[in-house]
Order: structure tokens, then C-alpha cells, then sequence
């Protein structure tokens, strides 16, 4: 009876070995390791659009989504200061190059004829007094007229000769107009108000945004009414014809990527399969994901970021979208 009992017992452990065997024979061979899953992300270069000058958004021209191309108006901005500016940049070039014009131009006819006219009278006072003082010395000379009436006399004469020669100078002066530094100086201040009146103006440009590159709205930040400041971004635009793939590659896998080689990757939003050109190598840093190859820690594995972009065109392909590398 106990023998029989004991050959039971050993019969039971023996079939429960043998399903254990079978259990893990059938997952060892089915089951197996599965295949390790490298994920990237679709990306493309995107520009800002911005403005120099603050100011408040008058109009969008576009929505996200839109397509755009290069030199297409985007957005206006109302600046009123700016404007305000441009107007005193003008006058003062106008009156710039009025003194310039009045420096060109030399003294006007009237003021010619006047000073003309002042040295023909200090002229014909000069006569007088030199006949004076002739007439006087001859009367000295006889032993007529005094010492002292000679000397006021002489002294008449030679303040007349000053006088003339100072009305030659003044006429001389106004015949010949500016001096040549007082001509280069006003020429001078006309370029320096045009140069204000293009530093407005360009100010003014800058508030009618448009697109520098062809692309799509990918983003619009401020609204129509909002005041914007100095270089803040009014919306992104994303160029479609300039996309990547970002991929994390740990380190024991980075065998397979090389620079200017090519993968295939999976793209579950096209289902389809499409060649990738790898053209950007590079180590995440130590604040990247580190994972240890052994449980005892002995070294980590680093990450690296990969970039490639695809060889042919892909239809409908768009940032945001995953791409899925088998290994």
C-alpha cells in the first residue's frame, strides 16, 4: 500500500516536471526576445517672423495652416510714433535743403546792390576828405591854418580811407557769395537729414511683415488689436521642403548609423516605408538617458541624437509625425 503510494507521488512530480519543461520550451522557441523599437520625430526648419519697431497689429493677412510664399504680406502694424517721426525727418531735410539751396545761390541782388552802393558813398566820402586834408595842409604849409586843424583833418582823411576799405570788403564778400566750407557744411547737413528720413522710413517697412522664404503658418501668436513689442515673434513659419527625422540612439546600436549612410524607417501616419539620408551625429551630454548594459552597473550606454532626412520626396509627410527603425 505504501509503495504504491510512493509510485503515485513520483509519477505526479514527474508529469509536473515534465509540463514545466514543455511550458518553457514552447516560450522559449515562440516567444523569444522581441525586436528593439528605435522612435524618431519628423521636424523642419522653421523662421520667426518679428518686426523691429513696437507696435499694434492692424491686420493678419493669413491662418495657420496657410501656405505662403516669399515676399508674401503676412501682417501690418499700426505705429503712429513712427509716422510722427518720418514727419520731422522730412521738415528737417526741407529745411536743410533750403540753407543749402541759400548757400549754392550766394547773396541775393538786393543785398548786392546795397553793399555796392555803401562803398560807392564811402568812396565819395574818401574824395572829399583826401581834398579836405590837401586843401588844409597847403593852408599849414603857408603858415594860414594851425597845426591842430591839420592833424583833424589828416585824422578825417584816414578814418575815410578805412571806411572804404571796409565797404570794398563787405561788397567783395557778399559778390562772392558762401565760402566754399560754409557750402560743404550745409551739403552735409542735407545728407544728414536724408540719412533720418531712410532710418524712419525703414522703420516704417518694417511694419508691413512678409514672408522671407516659402513655407507654411505653422503658428500665430499675437491677435489682431494686440501691441507687440520690439523683435517679439508675430508668428512661425514652418519650410515643408526642408524636413528631418530625430532619432535617440543608444550607443550599442550607433553601429548601424553612420554619417551620410542611410536607414529605412517605418511611418505609421503614411504606412509606408521610406529611405532616410543620415546627416547629423551627435552625443546627448551626460543629462541624457543612461542605461546600464549589466545589472552590476559595471558601464552605462549613452544616447545619441541622429538627424536624416529622407532621399525622395514624401508626399503629405509633415513635422510631428513618427518614424520607426526596427533593429
Amino acid at each position: 500500500m505504501e509503495k504504491a503510494q510512493r509510485n503515485n507521488i513520483m509519477l505526479a512530480f514527474i508529469t509536473l516536471a515534465g509540463a514545466v519543461a514543455i511550458v518553457s520550451a514552447i516560450g522559449f522557441f515562440t516567444l523569444g526576445k522581441g525586436p528593439e523599437i528605435i522612435q524618431g520625430q519628423a521636424e523642419a526648419t522653421e523662421y520667426r517672423v518679428s518686426s523691429k519697431v513696437p507696435g499694434r497689429v492692424l491686420k493678419l493677412f493669413v491662418c495657420e495652416g496657410d501656405p505662403v510664399k516669399a515676399g508674401d504680406t503676412l501682417a501690418i502694424l499700426e505705429a503712429p510714433d513712427v509716422m510722427a517721426k518720418l514727419s520731422q525727418a522730412q521738415a528737417a531735410e526741407q529745411m536743410a535743403q533750403a540753407m543749402n539751396e541759400k548757400a549754392i545761390r550766394g547773396t541775393r541782388s538786393e543785398q548786392l546792390q546795397a553793399a555796392f552802393e555803401m562803398w560807392q558813398k564811402a568812396k565819395a566820402g574818401l574824395d572829399i576828405a583826401e581834398k579836405s586834408y590837401t586843401r588844409v595842409n597847403r593852408l599849414y604849409e603857408e603858415g594860414v591854418m594851425t597845426a591842430q586843424k591839420r592833424d583833424e583833418t589828416k585824422a578825417q582823411y584816414d578814418a575815410m580811407k578805412a571806411t572804404e576799405r571796409a565797404a570794398y570788403a563787405q561788397y567783395t564778400m557778399a559778390k562772392n557769395g558762401a565760402q566754399r566750407e560754409d557750402k560743404a557744411m550745409a551739403a552735409a547737413q542735407v545728407e544728414r537729414a536724408k540719412g533720418a528720413v531712410a532710418e524712419v522710413s525703414s522703420y516704417i517697412s518694417e511694419t508691413y511683415l512678409t514672408a522671407s522664404a516659402d513655407g507654411e503658418v505653422s503658428e500665430i501668436f499675437p491677435k489682431a488689436g494686440e501691441l507687440v513689442g520690439t523683435g517679439a515673434p508675430i508668428m512661425n513659419v514652418a519650410q515643408l521642403d526642408d524636413m528631418w527625422v530625430t532619432f535617440n540612439v543608444r550607443e550599442d546600436f550607433l553601429k548601424d548609423f553612420t554619417m551620410g549612410g542611410e536607414v529605412e524607417a517605418y511611418i505609421p501616419a503614411l504606412e509606408k516605408t521610406a529611405t532616410f539620408k543620415i546627416t547629423y551625429i551627435k552625443d546627448l551630454g551626460t543629462y541624457a538617458a543612461w542605461k546600464a548594459t549589466k545589472t552590476t552597473g559595471q558601464f552605462d550606454l549613452k544616447t545619441f541624437e541622429v538627424k536624416a532626412k529622407p532621399v525622395q520626396v514624401l508626399e503629405n509627410f509633415r513635422p510631428g509625425m513618427s518614424a520607426i527603425i526596427e533593429k
